[in-house]
């Protein structure tokens, strides 16, 4: 079997996965085990396909036409997705914020 698609996780990989079993390409999925060995946060870079040498070629088209179907961001977009240290802090204040109301409604 040969490396077709290195998904961004583990998620994306059995998508893709799936519409190649549809198409009659028998893919497997490797990375299960080296993401849960780095934590709670989904990390990206493990999650990689692979089919049969002769399903090849089939597997790239159907893999292309996935992402063409696939909205991707542009990158200099004015809306960007917090950093993990801005998303603890709001979430910390939040929590405090309803701690806080909780105690003066008492």
């Amino acid at each position: 079997m040969k490396l077709i698609y290195k998904a961004g996780d583990i998620i994306e990989a059995h998508i893709i996965s799936g519409l190649l079993n549809a198409e009659g390409i028998e893919a497997h999925v490797s990375g299960h085990y080296l993401q849960g060995g780095i934590g709670e946060f989904a990390p990206s870079g493990f999650s990689n396909i692979h089919v049969a040498d002769e399903d090849i070629q089939q597997a790239r088209l159907v893999i292309e036409e996935y992402e063409k179907k696939q909205n991707k961001p542009v990158e200099n977009s004015s809306h960007t997705k917090p950093d993990l240290a801005t998303r603890v802090i709001i979430i910390s204040l939040t929590i405090l914020f309803f701690i806080f109301v909780y105690f003066l409604s008492e």
